[in-house]
């Protein structure tokens, strides 16, 4: 594994994943790549936007700092192996995402193998076998082979702010001011104006 983090970090973020695997693989070099730009946290905000909600969010979140409940983590689900860091002090930013060219063969029999619905007991095992090659090889490459690094795409989000919780006309729970909607001079938490707005 990359030894830009201790193995006391790498095996902190296993246990904060609760496996080893290709894509916590990925998301530790997207964090190593992230920090080796940026700096940590702790000298400076980091901004992450993850355009998956797959396996590496994870490790970004442990090795970062950032996280969905600071607001400093960004979850925009487009399917893409994608990550956009911020340091919000300069904004200075980056979007890295994954080669498609890079081990591009291995990547495809993985998927072929895991596609399979009742696999073989050698299908499993030549499965098991490409993940563990996918994933030594995203963890000894190049960050430069690995990553195609570019300019963000998605603007900085602003700092999480504390807003005013507001009361559902229509359900009666709290929800944060800014995830409300007047709907026939009522305030409506999003689920319920979301029902409103499927009778119109």
């Amino acid at each position: 594994m990359t030894k830009f983090f201790s193995e006391y970090q790498i095996k902190q973020t296993i246990e904060f994943h609760g496996h080893q695997c290709p894509g916590l693989a990925i998301g530790i070099r997207a964090a190593e790549l992230c920090l080796r730009e940026l700096g940590h946290n702790k000298d400076s905000e980091i901004v992450v936007i993850c355009e998956t909600d797959m396996c590496g969010v994870d490790a970004i979140q442990s090795l970062t700092g950032c996280s969905l409940g600071k607001g400093n983590l960004i979850l925009k689900d487009h399917g893409k192996m994608a990550f956009t860091f911020y340091r919000r002090s300069d904004g200075k930013g980056l979007r890295a995402r994954l080669n498609p060219g890079f081990i591009g063969e291995l990547r495809a029999e993985m998927s072929r193998l895991m596609a399979i619905s009742n696999p073989t007991d050698e299908e499993e095992d030549q499965c098991e076998k490409i993940r563990a090659q996918c994933e030594k090889r995203y963890a000894e490459a190049k960050l430069e082979d690995m990553f195609i690094v570019e300019e963000p795409q998605i603007r900085m989000p602003r700092p999480a702010a504390i807003l005013q919780s507001l009361t559902c006309d229509e359900c009666g729970e709290m929800h944060m001011e800014s995830r409300s909607r007047r709907f026939a001079g009522r305030t409506l938490c999003l689920p319920c104006f979301a029902k409103f707005e499927q009778k119109i």
